[in-house]
C-alpha cells in the first residue's frame, strides 16, 4: 500500500474516532452529578473501553490470548455502541437546540434538569444495551436463503447445480471454531455441488485462525466438485499472500484472476478484489480480457466481492455474478449508506440476461452484531434450459 495512503488513512481515522468518543464522552459525563462518586469510574472505564478494540488488535500480534480475545470482544461491542450513543446524543442535542429557539419542554424538565439527564442517561444505556443483545442473539443465527434461477443454456449433462455460497465469514477472534463450526454443518446439510465463498474469509489478522485451526473445519465442508474463492477487502489488509497460502493449503480453491471449467458444466469465474490496486499497486484484469478464453455457450457464473459496475457483467455475458462486502449495512441505519453507495447493496437483480445476487454475508465485522437483516447462507439452484 501506498506510505502516504497509509499516513492520511490513519490520521483521518483516528481523528474522527477520537471526536467521536469525546462528544459522547463528554455528553455522559454531563449528566452524572458533580458531588457523584463514580464519576472517576466514569472516565476510566469508558478510556479503556473506547480503546480496547486496538489494544485487542495489537496484542494479538504479539501475545494472542484469553487477554486480547477479551478486549477485541470489549472494543467490538463498543463501535456498535459508538454508533447508537452517537445517535442518541445528537438527536438530544437537536432537542435542546430547538427548546432554546421555541420552548417545547415541560415545566417539570425545566425544574429538574439535572436529575432529567439522568433518567435519559439510564435510558439511553439501557435502551443501547438491549439492542446490542438482541442485534447479538440475530447474528448468532443466520438463515438459509433459498434462490432458483434458470439461465437459457445447456448445462453438458447436467440440468442444474446446487451452488451454495457463504460471503463475508470474517474469520478470527469473534468468529472462531464453534461458529464456524456450526457454518460449516449448515453448508453440509445442503448438500453442495459447489461451494463459493465471494471474498473476506477471514478478518485482518490470520493469527487467531491459525491458532484455532479453522483449517480443520475448512476441510470438513462437503462438495462434490470443490470449494472455490476470491479475495476481499480484508485478505488485502491482512496481508493476501499469507491468507490465500493457509486456505489453499486447507481446501479452497482460490481464483485470482482465473476462470475455470467446472466438471463440463459452467465456467467459473473469480476477480481479484478491487484492492489490488490499493494494496498491490497494481491493477485487476478487466472482466473483458478475463474471460476472453471462455466459451460463452456454456453458464458463467462470477465472483467478484464488491458489487460496484454490475453493468459489466451483462456486457460480457456473464449469467450469475455472486458478490457480498456490504453486510447489507449490518447495523441500521447503515443500510440507508450501503444503499445509497452501491447500485445494490443487498439482495436479488437482474439486468439484462445476469442474474446478480449480493449477501449480506455470514459473519460480521467489527461489532458481532445485526440490526436490520439477517446473516445468510444462499443456496442457489441453478437450472439450465
Amino acid at each position: 500500500m501506498k506510505p502516504i495512503f497509509v499516513i492520511g488513512f490513519y490520521i483521518f481515522f483516528f481523528a474522527l474516532y477520537g471526536l467521536l468518543n469525546y462528544y459522547i464522552f463528554i455528553r455522559g459525563f454531563q449528566a452524572i452529578p458533580h458531588t457523584a462518586p463514580y464519576r472517576i469510574h466514569y472516565i476510566i472505564t469508558f478510556i479503556v473501553v473506547a480503546l480496547s478494540f486496538f489494544l485487542g488488535r495489537i496484542l494479538e500480534n504479539y501475545w494472542l490470548s484469553p487477554v486480547s480475545k477479551t478486549f477485541v470482544w470489549i472494543g467490538s461491542f463498543w463501535l456498535a455502541s459508538m454508533l447508537y450513543f452517537f445517535i442518541a446524543v445528537v438527536l438530544l442535542d437537536a432537542g435542546r437546540l430547538l427548546n432554546s429557539f421555541m420552548p417545547v419542554f415541560p415545566k417539570y424538565i425545566i425544574n429538574n434538569y439535572q436529575q432529567t439527564k439522568q433518567i435519559l442517561l439510564f435510558s439511553v444505556l439501557i435502551v443501547v444495551v438491549t439492542s446490542l443483545i438482541a442485534g447479538h442473539i440475530n447474528a448468532r443465527n443466520p438463515i438459509i436463503k433459498k434462490i432458483n434461477l434458470a439461465v437459457s443454456k445447456k448445462g453438458r449433462g447436467m440440468q442444474s447445480l446446487n451452488i451454495v455460497t457463504a460471503s463475508d465469514i470474517h474469520l478470527g477472534s469473534i468468529i472462531g471454531k464453534s461458529r464456524f463450526d456450526d457454518i460449516v454443518s449448515i453448508i453440509n446439510s445442503l448438500n453442495p455441488d459447489i461451494v463459493l465463498l465471494p471474498g473476506d474469509i477471514v478478518d485482518e489478522d490470520l493469527n487467531p485462525v491459525v491458532k484455532e485451526n479453522l483449517g480443520e473445519s475448512l476441510r470438513n465442508i462437503k462438495s462434490k466438485f470443490g470449494v472455490f474463492a476470491v479475495t476481499g477487502n480484508h485478505e488485502y489488509i491482512g496481508g493476501v499472500e499469507d491468507a490465500v497460502a493457509y486456505l489453499t493449503e486447507n481446501g479452497v480453491r482460490f481464483l485470482r484472476d482465473e476462470t475455470v471449467l467446472l466438471n463440463h458444466t459452467a465456467y467459473l469465474v473469480g476477480r481479484e478484489d478491487r484492492s489490488i490496486n490499493r494494496f498491490g499497486n497494481k491493477d485487476r484484469k478487466s472482466l473483458k480480457e478475463l474471460i476472453s478464453g471462455v466459451d460463452e455457450t456454456y453458464p458463467i457464473i462470477m465472483m467478484d466481492h464488491q458489487p460496484f459496475q454490475l453493468a459489466t457483467a451483462n456486457e460480457n455475458g456473464i449469467d450469475l455474478q455472486l458478490s457480498g462486502h456490504t453486510h447489507g449495512g449490518q447495523l441500521w441505519p447503515l443500510n440507508f449508506i450501503t444503499d445509497a453507495v452501491y447500485e445494490l447493496s443487498y439482495g436479488y437483480k437482474k439486468i439484462g440476461g445476469t442474474n446478480i445476487y449480493v449477501s449480506c454475508g455470514i459473519g460480521t465485522w467489527g461489532p458481532p452484531v445485526r440490526l436490520g437483516n439477517r446473516p445468510e447462507i444462499v443456496n442457489i439452484r441453478l437450472n439450465f434450459e
